[in-house]
């Protein structure tokens, strides 16, 4: 069954068309260098609403943890219950965190840990979103990063 339609306001509409183009970015600040999601008029960090672009990032993460929905009181998933609910953390920036639904993974067999390549999937109107595929390659040990993904001085 399709997922729920997305509609597009004129602050995610960059976001969104780059979905349907198969690419996933995210919002970043040229002024303080960070990256933010969801996006917003001004940058969450700094406050610059003059220095925000859409950079592309790489498609690849790990999940940091999940759920499973069996009460979904949005119509067009309640024919898919139960189903996997995790959280993404992006390797650009592990505080930068997507959802997915991690299509093809049982239910409740979720691989914290694991990493993920993101792909498209359409919505009721036609609206590509992305959800997350397990599979990847290994990446190098969050502890070696900050929470924006450069690597820590040690």
């Amino acid at each position: 069954m399709a997922k729920q339609g997305v509609v597009p306001d004129a602050l995610t509409q960059p976001f969104w068309d780059a979905a349907n183009e198969g690419r996933l970015v995210i919002q970043h600040c040229h002024a303080c260098n960070r990256l933010q999601h969801p996006p917003a008029s001004t940058c969450q960090h700094c406050g610059s609403g003059d220095h925000l672009a859409w950079k592309e990032m790489s498609g690849r993460g790990t999940i940091y943890n999940y759920g499973v929905v069996y009460d979904c009181p949005v119509r067009l998933l309640q024919h898919d219950q139960p189903f996997n609910v995790a959280v993404i953390m992006l390797d650009e920036d592990p505080g930068i965190q997507m959802y997915s639904h991690l299509p093809g993974t049982p239910v409740d067999a979720v691989p914290v840990g694991a990493r993920v390549t993101v792909i498209f999937e359409a919505t009721a109107n036609g609206q590509k979103v992305p959800e997350w595929r397990v599979g990847g390659e290994p990446r190098e040990p969050f502890q070696n990063r900050t929470m924006h993904g450069e690597r820590s001085a040690q």
